[in-house]
């Protein structure tokens, strides 16, 4: 029997073996661990509350004292699906392709295998930029809002996930005198998001902002005082960050707390063609890595080769559909992901830090 190099298996193998784009919100602030990946379509997403009770006394002669373990808010959620797909004409294999050789022996057929190849690392580049695109609004408003498009490409059914109960997001900090004004107090206003993380019971690590609020905090006087002059190089990434887009520009004792001012200046192209920042101009998140994780749920299509419905746990899902009468093949590549936090409010956030 003919080796079937379409069939699903197949192509899942060949999606593994893809070099992930990097994505440094998602892979910093919500990596995949072992049993994120569900084998159902709805994936079941538990957090805490932060503890920061004392133990407490008893008496020599008492057998212990009862504790409550912390509150865990548990819910279901259906994860949005993310299925973008591409065609392969008759055109597409019999041209040459890009960086081909002018008049090179490459066969329709293969060109058609190497064409798909292309295909899939394109798909799951563009499904790492939702991603991204959804780490970042997790981050910064406790939620995300979702528009999930059907026959009609224009007008999408609007679905919301939101991790917090309250009318508005209890998460997101004003700040008083914009921070690129005089008699900003930047170290102050970011010591009062430190502090409240710390009274939760949550770490502080990292401020990821846009990088003019980045520029705002570095020509600050009392920051720059603060500052070791002889260390103080603006133009040095910090090793340990591998991600495009993303550098440290200095690190702050904020009440005790090493925080990693990191810039963030990665930029997709929005559904109107325009580019636009993961991080808003004027925004920053306080927060540490691995605060949240990324959920998948199961994927469920129906496969050429035997018209059965089948179900797939994994991260990403390729489907490969040939329209003979058409003369056209079909390369889709779906992802249910879901972006949840591991505690309540691991993530403060600030908008409007800079003036209009």
């Amino acid at each position: 029997m003919a080796l079937d190099i379409y069939s699903t298996a197949r192509l899942i193998m060949a999606v593994e073996g893809i070099n992930p784009k990097p994505s440094f919100l998602r892979d910093r602030y919500f990596p995949t661990n072992a049993g994120d990946i569900f084998n159902t379509e709805k994936v079941l997403v538990e957090y805490k509350d932060g503890d920061r009770r004392l133990a407490p006394f008893v008496t020599p002669y008492e057998n212990g004292f009862p504790v409550t373990r912390r509150a865990v808010e548990m819910a279901e959620y259906l994860p949005p699906t993310i299925a973008p797909k591409r065609p392969m004409t008759i055109d597409d294999i019999t041209k040459r392709g890009f960086g081909e050789a002018l008049f090179g022996t490459m066969s329709p057929q293969q060109r058609a295998q190497m064409l798909a190849m292309d295909d899939l690392e394109d798909l799951d580049a563009m499904i790492a930029r939702r991603e991204e695109a959804m780490a970042a609004e997790t981050m910064l408003d406790s939620g995300c809002k979702m528009v999930e498009l059907a026959d009609d490409k224009e007008v999408g059914v609007a679905n919301e996930v939101r991790f917090y109960s309250e009318g508005a997001n209890p998460y997101a900090v004003s700040i008083t005198t914009k921070w690129d004004a005089d008699g900003a107090d930047i170290l102050g206003d970011m010591a009062d998001m430190v502090l409240k993380l710390t009274q939760a019971g949550l770490p502080a690590q990292d401020f990821v902002c846009a990088p003019d609020v980045a520029d705002a905090i570095v020509n600050d006087e009392t920051v720059q005082k603060l500052l070791d002059n002889r260390r103080y190089d603006l133009g040095q990434v910090a090793p340990t960050l591998e991600a495009p887009g993303a550098s440290v520009v200095c690190v702050l004792n904020v009440r005790g707390h090493a925080i990693n001012v990191i810039s963030y200046d990665e930029t997709y192209v929005d559904a109107e063609g325009e580019a636009a920042s993961y991080i808003p101009s004027g925004c920053g998140v306080m927060t540490a890595p691995n605060s949240g994780r990324t959920l998948y749920g199961a994927v469920s299509q129906i496969e050429q080769a035997d018209g059965n419905f089948h179900t797939y746990a994994r991260a990403r899902v390729p489907k490969y559909v040939a329209d003979a009468d058409g003369n056209v093949r079909t390369l889709t590549l779906t992802a249910r992901p879901l972006l949840v936090p591991n505690n309540k409010g691991c993530w403060v956030s600030a908008k409007s830090l800079l003036t209009d």
